[in-house]
């Protein structure tokens, strides 16, 4: 398999480029004078670039990090929660000269395109559903129940990680004095103290403890793994694309049905993927047992 076109999707737009192009060399026939001379376009430049620049936020702190990813859950900007991970790469370096370090960058890339994606369809699901969701119908979630979802499909999609805001006095930081900080969930260790605060050079992230998960069957291991684990993330952006482009044409009449729609979509990415998965690392567990 070539693993390498699996996780190798860009996207490039040449649109604005072309418009520069067009504005600095078309010329008034009458004056012989460049339409868009230079101070227009720095005139459009202070109007446009503003708009693309990325907000900063503050994590010089545990607590500061912990506010950052409540209010980037708050505004729906589900892209930029990656943002807050570390995850602790080995010095390793494949035999197609990619290091873990890049590896689990473009797994990090992957995750933030599709959070994106899904950010769009929850914000489009609220508007377009607005009177199902204020009468809080059990009905749209009847569907979803047929392929193991359950009520979790509308929670998923709908306000995916409204629990950061919600809850946010909920969630403290101790820190530790050592460059990490332990995660409390109503002054207990989050998730049994699986998931931590540590400083880098860029502020305070949230990570998982390296010695906890290297161990693990379920962590890749290999450039193979890593690509497999991207692709789980490519996956599930083109199932929410797809639903995406149904979604605009208008194709469900009610919440029920959309529910029904996208909850098939993200399940069958979702199990194809974990075969695939599985089954590699069933094939390294029998290659290391041999050995």
């Amino acid at each position: 398999m070539a693993f390498g076109t699996l996780i190798s999707v860009g996207r490039l737009s040449v649109r604005g480029a072309a418009a520069c192009e067009t504005g600095r060399y078309a010329a008034d026939v009458n004056t012989h004078r460049p339409r868009f001379g230079t101070r227009s376009l720095l005139v459009l430049g202070m109007i446009f670039l503003p708009s693309c620049a990325q907000e900063e936020f503050d994590c010089s702190t545990p607590r500061a990090l912990l506010d950052a990813v409540a209010k980037v859950a708050d505004q729906g900007k589900f892209e930029r929660l990656p943002e807050f991970i570390e995850i602790g790469a080995r010095e390793i370096t494949y035999a197609d000269g990619v290091t873990e370090a890049s590896a689990i960058a473009d797994v990090k890339g992957k995750l933030s395109e599709m959070l994106g994606e899904l950010g769009r369809v929850a914000k489009k699901l609220k508007a377009r559903y607005s009177e199902d969701l204020a009468k809080e119908s059990k009905a749209a979630t009847k569907s979803a129940d047929r392929f193991g979802l359950g009520p979790m499909v509308q929670g998923i999609v709908l306000d995916p990680f409204a629990f950061l805001a919600q809850k946010r006095e909920h969630l403290t930081a101790e820190d530790l004095g050592d460059g990490t900080a332990a995660l409390l969930w109503r002054n207990e260790p989050a998730l049994g103290g699986t998931i931590a605060l540590v400083e880098t050079d860029n502020g305070w992230r949230v990570t998982v403890p390296v010695e906890l998960v290297q161990g693990q069957e379920f962590w890749p291991q290999t450039r193979e793994e890593w690509a497999v684990v991207a692709s789980m993330m490519l996956a599930v952006q083109n199932s929410l694309l797809d639903f995406e482009r149904e979604l605009d044409t208008d194709k469900f009449k009610t919440l029920q049905q959309a529910t029904e729609r996208i909850g098939r979509l993200l399940g069958e990415s979702v199990v194809v993927q974990s075969v695939i998965y599985a089954s590699m690392k069933q094939t390294a567990n029998q290659q290391a047992t041999e050995e």
